[in-house]
């Protein structure tokens, strides 16, 4: 069984006790939380496909832990010019657990 859900405005595909790093999510470590924008669920072979979403469907997750992502360097060069501007950006990530998919 697995579900395609809009989780923080990316979609995911998600199945049962799956590891997930999404944009950060408002919650304390050790919370539950649930996701009902889920856009497709397959079980046992069976599709559904919601309109946009599909009603009563529900995953549920847990938040394990909030982290940040790999620095990544933003330069920016013009050429016989003299400007140069260096920039870093680390990313703000949780790490979920999903703990199950009802539909």
């Amino acid at each position: 069984m697995y579900a395609i859900v809009n989780i923080a405005g990316q979609q995911f595909k998600v199945a049962k006790d799956q590891y997930l790093f999404v944009h950060r999510l408002q919650g304390d470590e050790g919370a539950s939380i649930e996701f009902d924008n889920v856009l497709l669920a397959e079980d046992g072979g069976k599709f559904t496909v919601g309109t946009p979403s599909i009603e009563g469907a529900k995953v549920s997750a847990t938040i394990l832990s909030h982290l940040k992502g790999d620095k990544v360097i933003v330069f920016k060069k013009k050429r016989r010019k003299g400007y140069k501007k260096k920039n870093g950006h680390r990313q703000q990530f949780t790490k979920i657990q999903i703990t199950g998919i009802s539909l």
